[in-house]
Order: structure tokens, then C-alpha cells, then sequence
């Protein structure tokens, strides 16, 4: 009798489901090689919820020669059902929109709030993806020579995927939609510390069906994704994560984490095989408000920016930039707001900040705080675990921070800001920019000028103006500098999953 792999949750809010445990490889839920496991744990209330099959070397050898060989029949499958495809999967998640989202707040520790967001962007997203799916074409080359040139986009190949902790349903499909969606196939890693949305999503991979025309006028119903198309291996970094980094029929890697790690992943790609590589990295991005804002939308902003989804967000706006004709205005209003932010159980509908993720995490940011009251920084506001249970941080602001502060320089991935006044545009130009990440940027500001002005001074993958962390479906979302390299979402993320082949045919000329 085989080990089970799946198990009985039920949620804070009372949603009952079958729990996924097992690596997700040629179309089943299957035990690791190894039979090791580890704990998936709540980081809430810090106890566990189960147990998962932990991938390592072997698991990953497993999972890419299965979507290997199913990469020969789905990158020749018809563009059209690919994208049907997906669209069926985007309304298996859509019908089960409340429980992902409860699942992603029981393992994640994000507000409900949070998490329903993250589960409507990925709807939003995986369907603008299925759009795609047919539209990625070439282009004919009139080179004048009597010959007859044309380009066409082809697939890469199996895909691994490696996404983070702080964002685990949204970035299982900011990846997985544009490689199907372009013919690829699929070995993805998700974070050790969550792993339960994704393997659930997949679940509904599993199960998805589509009608399709059998030539005969007549529809048939077939699986919307093959066996091995997709397959889903949780693990470490180090056993799975390296694996899939070095394994030479893997020949594209998407990276979602820190500037570190991302670099150790580029290097083995490299080394291996030259992988393509497409990396979406750390931030430490300024949020600037002129004196000229309004200041019961900046506010919001402000607090969006930094406290959303716990400030664990890598173009969080945790360097904030004031002028100073307003910034005492702002600064009133921003610790008056601050202080109504409730923090507690992701299931209270009333709190807007859940527990931080990862007991590593909750600590780091602990020795940030602590760092930037031993640096002379004043704190404004917050600054202190809350309770004794569970991963929860007040959310904390920092006053007259040197721009050498470490809290200044380095990303803490917390609910933490520094605030600075500024004078004139060029010394903030040049203080925003002094940083060696470059992934977002706020501006807000009533002129129009002043706003298009600094976006294009400013080094930053995306700028936001009189908003913050607003993202849309076609709009590209990637960094700057040490923030990565390529871009999610738009029409920009199909050149990651795509390469371009260059055809030239020599016509003769027939005599008549």
C-alpha cells in the first residue's frame, strides 16, 4: 500500500479541503524518492499543519526527463488549446478563489485581505497569458537581395522555476502562465515555507479538462495539461533548487528571491549549460512626496508601500523621501495613520498586517529595528514584537536616518521605512539612486511635468505615480541593476520563455 499524499485540512475560517502533500510529477501526487519530509508551520500561531515530501536530487532527475518528453508534443500542440488551456485554469482558480486565499494566509501568514488580492492578479494574469498564447509570432524581413527572410519565436524547452516565500500563489502564476502559454514545460521549486498554495493550484492542473474540435466537426474532451507538462517539487535550496540550477536539460531558469541567491543561481545556469536566466530580485526603493502632493492619498500610499502583505514585498517603498516645505504635514498624518494599523490573525477581517512569514524572517527584522536604534536613527513609531505567539512586528518607521544607515541601505523585506527630508530635485535624484538595487520608485506630486521628469531620471524597473505596489496584467514588472534581470507580466515576459529563429530563402527568378 502506497504512502498517502494528501491530507484533511480545515482552515481558521472553517473551509475544509484535501491538502496535497506529495511532489507533483507526470500528472500525480507522488511520495520523494527518499521518503524524507518536512513541516510545513503556521507562522501565525507557530505550530504545524503537516507534513510534505521533501524533492531532492533525484526527485528533480525524475520530474525534467518526464517534462522533457512531454516538452516534444506540447510545444507542437496548437497555440489556440494552449491558451484555452489556461483559460480553464483560470476559472478553477476563480471558483476557488476563498480557499487558496484562505490556504495562502494559513501558510504564509499574510492578512486575508492580502491574499485575495494575490489570488484576483493571478485570475487577471494567467488569462491575459492565454491571450498570448496565439499571438506569439515573428515577423518577415525585407532584406531587398532577392531573398525571402522571416523570423519566428519558438519555445525553449523544460523551464525550472524556483519562486519565494512571500508571494507563493501569485508567483507560481506569474511563471508558470507565459512558459505554458508559449509551448514550454515546467519543473518549478516552490519556498520550503510555503509550498501549500501551489501544490493545491496544481491540484486543479490535475483536474482540468477542455472540449476540443477531433477535425470532425464533433468535440472531444481531453486533459488541458498532459502528463508532464507540469510538475511541482518542493524542497530546499540546496538539494532541489542547486538541481534544477545545474541539470543540462533544463535550459531556462525564472528566479524570484534575493540578490544572492540569485547571483549563485545565474553562475550555476552559466557553468552548466549557458541558461537563459530571467531574475526577479531584492529593492530598496524610494517613495518620494513633493510638496506640492495631496496628502490624504500620499498617506495611503505611503502605508500601501510599506505595509502591504507585511512590508514583505521587494519593491516595498521603505526609503521615503519628504520635501521639506511638507514633511511635517506628512509625517503628523503618516504616524497618525500608522497607529490604526491593526496587526493579528490573517483571518480577522479587521487586521490589515498578518504575521511575517518565516521564523528566520521575524528575526531579521527584529536586528534591523534593533540596528537602527544603535545607528542614532529616531524611531517614529512602532518598533516592538507583538505577543509572545506567532511571527507579528509592529509596523515601525525611522526618522533622521543617515544615508549610510544599514536600515537606509539594506532591504530588510519587513515593516520597516526610513524617512528623509529632501531640498531640491537634483539631491534626491542623486540619494535615490544611491543604492545598488533599482526595482520601484514612488513619486507623488500634482505636476504632471515634475512627475514625468523624475520617472525618467530616476533608476527604476517600474515607477509609480500618486499610487504604489499597483500592478496590472500588462504591465511589466522587473528591476534595475542588482533587481534582476527581464521582467514579469506584459507582453515583455514572452521573450523570456521564447527564442527567436531566423529563416532566409533564396528565391531564383523564373523566366517567363
Amino acid at each position: 500500500m502506497s504512502a498517502p499524499t494528501s491530507v484533511k485540512i480545515t482552515l481558521p475560517n472553517g473551509l475544509e479541503y484535501e491538502q496535497p502533500t506529495g511532489l507533483f510529477i507526470n500528472d500525480e501526487f507522488r511520495t520523494s524518492i527518499s521518503g524524507k519530509t518536512f513541516e510545513a508551520i503556521n507562522p501565525s500561531t507557530e505550530e504545524k499543519i503537516c507534513d510534505l515530501y521533501e524533492a531532492d536530487k533525484d526527485d528533480v532527475e525524475v520530474a525534467v526527463q518526464s517534462a522533457y518528453k512531454a516538452f516534444q508534443t506540447w510545444s507542437v500542440t496548437e497555440p489556440a488549446i494552449r491558451g484555452q488551456a489556461l483559460l480553464k485554469l483560470a476559472d478553477l482558480i476563480q471558483e476557488n478563489a476563498e480557499l487558496i486565499a484562505s490556504i495562502e494566509s494559513f501558510d504564509n501568514g499574510k492578512a486575508l485581505h492580502c491574499a485575495r488580492h494575490d489570488v484576483r492578479v493571478a485570475v487577471e494574469y494567467i488569462r491575459s497569458a492565454a491571450g498570448y498564447a496565439d499571438k506569439v509570432d515573428g515577423r518577415t524581413i525585407n532584406s531587398g537581395d532577392g531573398y525571402f527572410n522571416y523570423t519566428r519565436r519558438e519555445a525553449l524547452g523544460v523551464c525550472g522555476q524556483i519562486i519565494p516565500w512571500n508571494f507563493p500563489f501569485l508567483m507560481w502564476a506569474w511563471k508558470i502562465a507565459p512558459a505554458l502559454a508559449t509551448g514550454n514545460t515546467i519543473v518549478l521549486k516552490p519556498a520550503s515555507a510555503t509550498c501549500l498554495s501551489a501544490l493545491f493550484a496544481t491540484s486543479l492542473i490535475q483536474k482540468a479538462t477542455i472540449s476540443i474540435n477531433d477535425g470532425t466537426n464533433k468535440f472531444k474532451t481531453i486533459k488541458a495539461f498532459p502528463s508532464g507538462v507540469v510538475a511541482i517539487i518542493p524542497g530546499s535550496g540546496r538539494k532541489c533548487g542547486d538541481a534544477i540550477a545545474a541539470h543540462p536539460l533544463i535550459k531556462k531558469i525564472a528566479f524570484t528571491g534575493s540578490t544572492g541567491v540569485g547571483k549563485g543561481i545565474a553562475v550555476r545556469a552559466a557553468e552548466t549549460n549557458l541558461k537563459k536566466v530571467t531574475l526577479e530580485l531584492g529593492g530598496k526603493s524610494p517613495n518620494i512626496v513633493f510638496n506640492d502632493a495631496d496628502v490624504e492619498q500620499t498617506v495611503q500610499n505611503l502605508v500601501t508601500g510599506i505595509f502591504f502583505n507585511g512590508g514583505e514585498v521587494c519593491c516595498a517603498g521603505s526609503r521615503i523621501y519628504i520635501q521639506e516645505g511638507i514633511y511635517d504635514k506628512i509625517i503628523a498624518a503618516f504616524k497618525a495613520k500608522i497607529e490604526t494599523i491593526k496587526v493579528g490573525s490573517p483571518f480577522d477581517e479587521s487586521n490589515y498586517q498578518g504575521a511575517q512569514t518565516t521564523p528566520d524572517q521575524f528575526q531579521t527584522v527584529l536586528d534591523y529595528i534593533k540596528k537602527g536604534k544603535e545607528e542614532g536613527a529616531t524611531l517614529l513609531t512602532g518598533g516592538e514584537r507583538i505577543g509572545s505567539k506567532g511571527f507579528f512586528v509592529q509596523p515601525t518607521v525611522f526618522e533622521n536616518v543617515g544615508d549610510d544607515f544599514a536600515i537606509l541601505k539594506e532591504e530588510i523585506f519587513g515593516p520597516v521605512a526610513v524617512v528623509a527630508k529632501f531640498k531640491t530635485i537634483d539631491d534626491l535624484i542623486a540619494r535615490a539612486n544611491d543604492s545598488e538595487f533599482g526595482l520601484a520608485c514612488g513619486i507623488h506630486t500634482t505636476d504632471v511635468n515634475k512627475a514625468l521628469d523624475v520617472s525618467q531620471r530616476v533608476q527604476a524597473g517600474i515607477v509609480w505615480i500618486n499610487t504604489y505596489n499597483d500592478f496590472h496584467q500588462n504591465v511589466p514588472f522587473g528591476g534595475y541593476k542588482e533587481s534582476g534581470i527581464g521582467r514579469e507580466m506584459g507582453i515583455e515576459a514572452f521573450d523570456n520563455y521564447t527564442q527567436i529563429k531566423a529563416v532566409r530563402l533564396k528565391i531564383n527568378r523564373q523566366d517567363a
